[in-house]
């Protein structure tokens, strides 16, 4: 089966961030991707509220809020409803297919699926990454350590000969001393 996408991975992936600890969606970029308005998600959601424990969605702090609308040019202020926005992580996104009854919902649904496991796999390969940079770094440090201690040990003997060759020598063989 072709895998068909109603909308450009890199689109969604463009709208997880990061709050709490978790990578979540918010409830406004979501309306845009199932093309419906916010109010008709929150109404949805709140319809079905059991679904959504605090795990799969919470409301974002007013500070969490303003952090996010300071970083993001999309979260100009008056763009958005004067309440405060939920997010959605990734198993609350799956919970909305559920919700959302559509077909096209479910295809959005799919594609988020696929940005998040995107996502995961890009920063587990960027960990992988970092983990070899460390090691890396941290054999380099021990060799340049070791060669270091080399250096200085051939500094030490050069200084020795170079200080014998200032010493006064003592003279050889038989001397009188005048009186």
């Amino acid at each position: 089966m072709k895998e068909f996408s109603l909308i450009p991975v890199e689109r969604i992936t463009g709208k997880i961030y990061l709050i709490r600890k978790e990578k979540v969606m918010l409830d406004s970029d979501l309306a845009e991707l199932y093309n419906i308005e916010t109010r008709v998600l929150k109404q949805a959601v709140r319809r079905n509220i059991d679904r959504f424990p605090d795990d799969f969605m919470f409301q974002v702090s007013r500070e969490e809020y303003n952090s996010l609308r300071s970083q993001f040019v999309t979260l100009k202020r008056g763009g958005h409803s004067k309440y405060l926005p939920f997010v959605f992580t990734e198993q609350g996104v799956a919970m909305l297919s559920s919700v959302l009854n559509s077909k096209s919902a479910i295809q959005v649904n799919i594609a988020i699926m696929r940005a998040f496991v995107q996502l995961r796999r890009f920063l587990q390969s960027n960990e992988e990454l970092s983990k070899k940079l460390k090691k890396l770094e941290s054999e380099t440090k021990n060799k340049f350590a070791e060669h270091e201690e080399q250096i200085q040990l051939i500094f030490e003997a050069i200084k020795e000969l170079v200080n014998d060759k200032e010493k006064p020598k003592s003279e050889f063989g038989f001397q009188v001393k005048n009186k």
